[in-house]
Parts: C-alpha cells; structure tokens; sequence
C-alpha cells in the first residue's frame, strides 16, 4: 500500500497525508477484526471463505469500519471547534491485537487516537472526548432501519448490515467510555461523573443485551 498520501481538505476539515493513511489501515483493520469475531474466530473462517471473502469484508468496513471513522472524525471535529490542532494517528500495535484477538474469538478494539494540542479547560476536553461515543449511539439509530428495511425485503445481507452496525456501535460506545487508560470515558469522567453515568450506562447496558444476551450480528450467512 502506497503511503505518499496528499493532505486533503474534506468537508471543511484538514486531513494530513499521513492521517488519512493512517484512518485507511485504522479502517481496513477493524473491519477484517470484527468480521472475524463475528464468525468466531479461526473456527469461521471458512464462512467467510465461502462467502467470497469480498462481501463479509465489505459488511465489516460498512459497519465497524464507517463506526470506528465517524467516532474518531468526531473527535477531531469538537477538537478543532475549540481551536486545536487534531490528527488522528493509529496504534499499529493496537491494531495487530485487534487482529489477533478476533482469531480467538473475542476483541479488543483501540486503534488509536485524535491527538489535539492547544490550551483547554477540563469542560472542552470532556466534550470532544464525549463526541466520538455520541456518535456511535447515534449510528444506532441509522442501522436501526437498515434492519428492518433488510427484514422487510427479505435481504439476508442487508439485515445482517443492521444488526452488525447496530452491535458494533453500541459496543464502540461501551467500550470507550470505559474510565481506563487512554479511552474516552477516564476523560469524560474527569470532566462530570453525571455526563459519564448518563452516557455509560446505557450503552453498557444495551451492549450487554443487544450483543451478549440477543447475539446481534452473529447470525448470517457469515
């Protein structure tokens, strides 16, 4: 892959030749790592195969691939509402564990970050970490009739995009309000408890029925 990206304007934001090399990889690797989770792993990968490979990785860029992008351009756009310098830069560590961790059959998704630099208050810094869950809540809301446009037709793959984008996003949500390490929600935390509480638990709560409980994007002919 070819990696003399130009800098770009797009929407009114700036992107650096190497922020958008590194939301393309970012990209492609989260959707080869959640469509194999939700194959379970090295025991689905004859699905996939069977599938032709290109649609189950087609699914997987629409779903946590358009997620994992709009969460981190979300970030970046509060970021440079406040006047910062932001770019988004992949962990490729991180990204390898993304990988790896699907081919056993779970998933730990952090591939990086929007780096901001510039002077905040505690209140600026919490909302453009809170923009990137926000946003995955809100995709909720986009799959939600995706599926059942894809029910009502009769299209196995469409509905299989709904559910997935469904899962994946509130499963985004959950995981990055998490208060730990470098995720959002230490940042959100630190900012207002109430802001945290009101935006973790829920998403927590859908995540663990909508994923664990129901099983959301694990049905499907991959």
């Amino acid at each position: 892959m070819s990696t003399n990206l130009t800098g770009r304007r797009i929407g009114g934001l700036y992107f650096s030749g190497t922020e958008l090399r590194d939301l393309l990889v970012a990209w492609l690797a989260l959707g080869v790592a959640f469509t194999l989770f939700f194959v379970g792993g090295t025991a689905g990968i004859g699905r996939i195969v069977d599938a032709g490979v290109v649609l189950p990785l087609l699914v997987g860029l629409l779903t946590a691939g358009v997620g994992f992008l709009l969460h981190e351009i979300a970030h970046k756009v509060v970021a440079v509402r406040y006047d910062q310098v932001a770019e988004f830069r992949a962990d490729n560590g991180m990204l390898f564990l993304a990988v790896a961790s699907s081919l056993l059959g779970f998933i730990f998704a952090a591939p990086g970050a929007v780096h901001h630099r510039g002077r905040l208050t505690p209140g600026e810094h919490g909302r453009i970490a809170l923009a990137g869950p926000v946003v995955n809540l809100l995709l909720v809301l986009v799959f939600v009739p995706v599926l059942y446009a894809g029910t009502l037709l009769g299209s196995e793959v469409l509905a299989l995009v709904g559910e997935r984008g469904i899962a994946i996003n509130v499963f985004l949500a959950a995981f990055n309000l998490v208060p730990y390490g470098p995720l959002d929600g230490r940042t959100v935390m630190g900012w207002s408890r109430v802001v945290w509480v009101v935006a973790f638990v829920p998403s927590v709560l859908l995540t663990v029925l909508l994923v664990f409980v129901l099983g959301l994007g694990f049905g499907g002919p991959f």
